[in-house]
């Protein structure tokens, strides 16, 4: 049996009371969600300014019968400013929220260099009203995702079709009159199977030599499905940022000109002509202009987790409080990594 380590009274682990870099613990020394959240009313966003980046994304997260708008450093991760409503934002909802986070930015003398969102109609009027004539990029992500929806329902619409000319067969076992019958109709079965499983060959960013292959294999006889994965590749092209806006938007054109010649991909591929892909491009031309509203996104996936972690917050106060303690755990962190440092460099033999 092992012989108990006798600690000193006063010393744990090695560090004496007087030592350790924690404040005593005392019941109730934690701020509560109120008391967080007028902490983040009064400091937080001045301190959240320290190094701004100039790039903001902004976005809004429907939790029940709540709306948690976020205006979030699109470049260094952070959230700035939020407001948690109980009703559908309206645009005066954003220019409020706009106005309030401009404010600080004109105490510290900061200014907006651009603003990245999704395609919601409550942005672009309360972001000309408030911040002027800024560079608005809307997500790059989300575009693509509708596009890549909409090829893979022309696969699916292509699919189908081929389906329809697996010929009837005449009951009872096959004869070698209908020989040749069976097999073209398990041809067509396999190409129909084939293309079901290797769909995701159409919307693939990168193939691999031997992707490219299987590809082939699957398209043979599909003219049109191979336009359809070229498509795709000049899609994916338009947002190299080796070229400028004016030359992806002159590569749209190309692109539009070759859908409109396709019935079938053009009555589909209805994003392709929309005013919001030509704003996608804007990040073209600033090198630190983020093309995707990531930053926000991530805040709001934290959320939810936050949401099915613990005990589901269902009131607005509390919400408010909710997010006001997260953004509170945000701003210590540096400071944390400081402590923990410390802590290490003490307990260090």
């Amino acid at each position: 049996m092992a012989c108990p380590i006798a600690v000193p009274p006063g010393t744990f682990g090695g560090i004496t009371a007087s030592s350790c870099l924690w404040p005593p613990c005392r019941t109730g020394s934690r701020p509560g969600g109120k008391r967080a959240e007028a902490l983040v009313e009064a400091v937080y966003l001045d301190q959240a300014l320290e190094g701004f980046s100039g790039y903001l994304a902004a976005d809004e997260l429907h939790d029940g019968p709540f709306v948690v708008l976020s205006v979030v450093d699109n470049r260094r991760f952070r959230r700035l400013s939020y407001a948690v409503l109980d009703h559908a934002p309206s645009e005066a909802d954003v220019r409020r929220l706009f106005e309030h986070l401009r404010a600080a930015l004109e105490r510290q003398g900061l200014r907006v260099r651009g603003v990245t969102t999704d395609g919601s109609w409550r942005y672009p009027g309360p972001l000309a009203q408030v911040f002027g004539p800024v560079p608005h990029q809307l997500c790059r992500f989300h575009l693509l995702k509708e596009l890549t929806r909409q090829v893979l329902h022309a696969l699916a619409s292509t699919r189908k079709a081929l389906a329809d000319t697996v010929p009837e067969l005449p009951r009872g076992r096959p004869t070698p009159a209908t020989a040749a019958l069976v097999r073209r109709a398990q041809r067509i079965r396999q190409q129909v199977a084939d293309l079901f499983e290797h769909r995701y060959l159409f919307v693939e960013r990168r193939l691999s030599r031997a992707q490219v292959k299987r590809l082939r294999r699957v398209t043979r006889g599909q003219p049109e499905l191979r336009r359809l994965r070229q498509i795709m590749d000049q899609l994916y092209g338009l947002f190299d940022r080796r070229c400028r806006s004016g030359t992806a938007r002159a590569k749209l054109a190309r692109l539009r000109q070759q859908v409109a010649c396709l019935p079938e991909l053009a009555d589909t591929l209805k994003t392709l002509y929309s005013v919001k892909l030509e704003q996608a491009l804007t990040f073209l031309d600033d090198k630190l202009l983020p093309s995707t509203s990531n930053a926000v996104e991530r805040g709001n996936r934290r959320h939810r987790k936050m949401q099915k972690s613990i005990y589901r917050v269902r009131t607005h106060p509390t919400l408010r409080g909710r997010i006001a303690l997260d953004l509170q755990r945000e701003a210590q962190t540096p400071g944390r990594a400081k402590t923990l440092a410390s802590l290490h460099r003490a307990r260090a033999p």
